[in-house]
């Protein structure tokens, strides 16, 4: 019955048939330590129908195609006052490796420096950019962004849908952890609770007695 409704589903609702990538699907990759030669460059992987989803670690999102082993993973790491944007492409690093990751999409371009970072099983790309830092906004937009480390591809991320899981949620919400928080011993003039602690007006003109009268 399963297989029979995902095949009556458009091309763009069968991601929701199936798993979405997990951090377990990257169980058993196997990556490099100490190479004996220099590793290929690997083919740019296929970004087809990849989306945005929640880690089971809290806070860290990963991307891929449904069922299948994530590409990247991204994170709202550091000191809440100087947030950091971490971000990992899942892919097999050489130990002692440095390399530029280049997120290019509504019309910026960040850089970010990632070092091969010791995981389960050998080493992956990973590093950290302030989560403020204005180059993210190629993150942000709505339009797709590709994502290129040199020897591992180009990452294609595809704009999420309204109120899907997304990278540009995610920046968004680490950069408001700097914002400073309101004061609740700062009232604006038009706050209601302020205006409710305002004493009342009395026209000095009117008669000392007007004021205590009953209402007729």
């Amino acid at each position: 019955m399963r297989l029979a409704v995902c095949l009556a589903l458009p091309l763009l609702a069968l991601a929701a048939c199936k798993p979405p990538p997990s951090d377990e699907a990257a169980t058993g990759r196997v990556f490099s330590d100490k190479p004996d030669a220099p590793p290929a460059p690997l083919e740019s992987p296929d970004s087809e129908g990849a989306f945005w989803a929640n880690s089971e670690e809290a806070g860290r999102i990963i991307y891929g195609q449904a069922g299948k082993a994530p590409l990247m993973a991204m994170q709202c790491i550091g000191d809440p006052k100087v947030p950091l944007l971490q971000v990992t492409r899942l892919s097999p690093a050489d130990k002692g490796g440095k390399a530029f990751f280049a997120l290019v999409g509504n019309s910026h371009v960040a850089r970010i420096a990632v070092d091969a970072t010791e995981v389960p099983g050998g080493f992956v790309w990973q590093g950290t950019i302030p989560a403020n830092h204005p180059d993210l906004e190629a993150l942000t937009g709505p339009k797709e962004v590709t994502a290129t480390l040199p020897g591992a591809g180009m990452v294609t991320l595809n704009p999420a849908q309204d109120g899907a899981i997304s990278a540009a949620k995610l920046v968004n919400d680490c950069r408001a952890l700097a914002l400073p928080k309101p004061s609740l011993d700062i009232l604006e003039v038009g706050d209601p609770v302020a205006e409710a602690n305002e004493p009342a007006l009395v026209d000095d003109n009117a008669p000392k007695d007007a004021v205590s009268q009953p209402a007729e």
